[in-house]
């Protein structure tokens, strides 16, 4: 498994609604990649928000990097919505389960 943890603040002059809708289209994209596994995204309340998304291998997430579309989202995350992000690229993390048995 290729964990990617991209953790942003957004700029407080964004259209919101175009945010909204590219984000969408976004995530719908990458459900239809090879070795998509899963995305989940938490908005703190200071502004944070932390994307997750895993991928089967880091030849997936970097292909996912590398289609069109969502190379011009990521142009306009930077020249329309963000006020910085850092992206975490885990190659096969350390992974700790616990799930509380049936009573």
């Amino acid at each position: 498994m290729f964990l990617v943890v991209f953790r942003n603040r957004k700029r407080t002059d964004i259209d919101q609604a175009a945010y909204d809708a590219e984000s969408a289209r976004m995530e719908e994209l990458a459900r239809e990649q090879p070795g998509y596994r899963s995305f989940k995204s938490y908005a703190a309340d200071d502004g944070e928000t932390i994307a997750l998304s895993e991928w089967d291998d880091e030849a997936a997430a970097r292909g996912w990097g590398r289609v069109a579309e969502h190379a011009v989202a990521q142009a306009n995350g930077r020249s329309r919505y963000y006020e910085s992000y850092t992206l975490f690229a885990c190659p096969d993390p350390r992974i700790h389960r616990f799930e509380r048995p049936p009573k």
